[in-house]
């Protein structure tokens, strides 16, 4: 089986444990649900109890580690215990978060996946109870380590059982936080409410024929590599009119989608940013939706985008 973090690792088998929502992407244009709870002042998560006795783990918080599992292991239901507990804030459904995942072959001993490999610094995650990624770190505080089980066949039809060791390691905020970057010339000028949502002015100069990407905050995080995994909150209006047509922000979650799975004027948006940067991006038809258009986007239409980049999957780490 070939481990994809943000996607594929579904619990849906067991959906009568687990919470109501699903973090998903487009090919065509970025989108997002926020997750929900059944009771919103209570976290939630979909483990039954704690993991067998004799399953054992070493190795030091944020370091590579090591599962010892005693003879003829095979977990046979979705379990977790805390090893670790953490001093930070609680982690719920809808989160940012960095953190470190080991996945282990339960038969075998082998090891599926390991983060530190691409994301040494940890790996950012929308924290989605649906995903065994998700489920792992839901509910415990920043700073813990967890161990989890989840029975052959969770994952799909001849998947076998799996072990995931979780270090969390920090929360990571909901906008951008990078360094502010004076407006250029020409380009739209963007306020922002409170908590960052951005309200988009478009110019009356007539709109560029070439793809323009300004930064509007400038991050010193890692940088977004061609075909990495991105998390963003982001706003999109028409340069004709100012009209908005998609925003994360309206959908009350931050969205993740690779950089290779949306349309080239946004793709240039992202590649070769750091994380923690703001983008105002202008991008003609030809680098966008072109003479077809899409959903409330008509056919050759310019395009704008304000971009908050908040965090990264490195794309090795979705290709192992």
């Amino acid at each position: 089986m070939r481990f994809r973090p943000i996607a594929s690792l579904s619990v849906a088998a067991a959906a009568v444990l687990l919470l109501a929502g699903c973090t998903g992407s487009s090919e065509q244009a970025p989108t997002a649900d926020a997750s929900a709870s059944a009771d919103p002042a209570q976290c939630q998560t979909p483990f039954t109890g704690e993991v067998p006795a004799g399953l054992e783990v070493a190795g030091d918080f944020q370091g590579p580690v090591t599962v010892t599992r005693p003879d003829g292991f095979a977990p046979t239901d979705i379990q977790r215990s805390t090893l670790i507990e953490g001093s930070g804030a609680e982690i719920q459904p809808g989160d940012l978060v960095k953190a470190n995942y080991t996945v282990i072959d339960a038969s075998t001993g082998s090891v599926e996946l390991d983060s530190l490999q691409s994301d040494p610094a940890g790996m950012d995650m929308i924290v989605n109870a649906q995903q065994i990624f998700g489920a792992a770190v839901s509910c415990v505080p920043i700073g813990s380590r967890t161990v989890s089980t989840f029975p052959a066949g969770i994952l799909g039809e001849g998947s076998p059982a799996y072990v995931l060791v979780a270090d969390t390691i920090a929360e990571l905020p909901l906008r951008a936080d990078g360094t502010e970057v004076a407006p250029v010339d020409g380009m739209p000028t963007v306020t922002f409410a409170d908590n960052g949502a951005p309200t988009i002015t478009v110019p009356s100069t007539p709109a560029p024929t070439e793809t323009r990407v300004e930064n509007l905050r400038q991050g010193d995080g890692e940088v977004v590599n061609p075909g990495d995994t991105v998390i963003v909150q982001y706003t999109g209006v028409l340069y004709d009119g100012g009209t908005v047509f998609d925003s994360s922000w309206d959908k009350g979650a931050p969205a993740q989608f690779a950089t290779t799975g949306v349309v080239p004027g946004f793709q240039k948006a992202l590649e070769g940013q750091t994380v923690g940067s703001q983008v105002v991006a202008v991008i003609p038809p030809a680098d966008g939706y072109g003479e077809t258009g899409q959903g409330e986007i008509p056919a050759n239409a310019t395009l704008v985008f304000v971009v908050d980049i908040l965090g990264v999957q490195h794309a090795a780490a979705a290709a192992q």
